[in-house]
């Protein structure tokens, strides 16, 4: 029996707004800044949060659940066969296409498993939860596409729309996850597909709830945050401390830091800077005014 773990929604005070456009601009100009994305990022590509204000509950799978039952993996490819059909025709937004060559930008650190920034052009990018679009053995740890296995698996288990709920026409964005997932109401005949190399376990190349993000992936995002004046966080609740640590190293720093997001945050606390509001269209209107308020009566501030 599978055990449902739903998304936690954490109690936080109202938003205290601190600042507007002006400031958030003041805060950046003339200095390397680092973005830290989350699931916001990427509602605007058709992607849902799992935590906005109008998210629907959501009861991801955990590590431990995936890795030790059979059943559950079923389950799990079900979904994910499913949802990949939508997730893989997502397209960046115009706010991953502003973040590419901001002035200052130093580089982005995402806990988005979509790859959008990679797609938009942004450089660098550290995945900090992995990418959906690779595949992993969990024995011999060969990576591989998500295509290739996406191929495998509708050719054992043909007519993916025998998923779908009864009288459904097409998977919506209610029944679509920020990393795939999908929700079915069939799944307990799937047939799951061993790794090609050694028959191993295949996982998404992805970190799973209960699951901890590579030591070298964090120590490249801390790296890249150390190399910033700034910390500008877009689109994340920063409920989990995977982004959170981020957010408390750069105020141990005495780093400024803005958080731009709907809804309250776990680091509204620490923010110099803090707007309730969309991150396609703020970061659209930093770029612009970054771009013209760049270079100072004085000089290039550089970047």
């Amino acid at each position: 029996m599978t055990i449902r773990h739903q998304v936690p929604r954490p109690v936080l005070p109202p938003v205290t707004v601190r600042g507007g456009l002006d400031d958030l601009v003041s805060l950046v100009v003339g200095r390397r800044w680092v973005a830290l994305t989350g699931a916001g990022m990427s509602t605007d590509s058709g992607i849902p949060d799992y935590r906005g204000p109008s998210a629907p509950p959501a009861n991801p799978m955990l590590y431990d659940e995936f890795v030790s039952d059979e059943a559950n993996r079923r389950r799990y490819w079900a979904r994910s066969m499913l949802g990949w059909q939508s997730f893989r025709r997502a397209e960046p937004n115009a706010g991953h296409a502003a973040l590419v060559g901001a002035p200052g930008l130093a580089g982005v650190v995402t806990q988005n498993v979509d790859g959008l920034h990679e797609a938009a052009g942004s450089d660098p990018v550290v995945d900090l939860h992995g990418r959906i679009d690779r595949v992993v053995c969990l024995t011999c740890r060969t990576c591989s596409g998500r295509a290739d296995l996406q191929q495998r698996l509708q050719e054992l288990n043909p007519g993916i729309d025998g998923y779908l709920p009864a009288g459904a026409a097409e998977l919506d964005s209610a029944r679509l996850r920020p990393d795939g997932d999908a929700i079915v109401d069939r799944w307990a005949d799937f047939v799951v597909v061993p790794c090609e190399v050694c028959g191993g376990v295949l996982k998404p190349d992805v970190v799973f709830f209960g699951e901890s993000a590579r030591r070298e992936v964090v120590a490249s995002a801390y790296e890249l945050v150390d190399s910033a004046d700034v910390l500008v966080v877009l689109g994340s609740s920063l409920t989990v401390m995977s982004g959170l640590r981020f957010v408390r190293h750069a105020s141990r720093l005495g780093k400024p830091i803005a958080i731009i997001n709907r809804g309250p945050t776990r680091g509204d606390d620490r923010a110099d800077v803090r707007l309730d509001d969309g991150t396609t269209e703020t970061v659209l209107a930093l770029r612009d005014r970054l771009s013209r308020d760049w270079l100072s009566p004085a000089g290039s501030f550089g970047a």
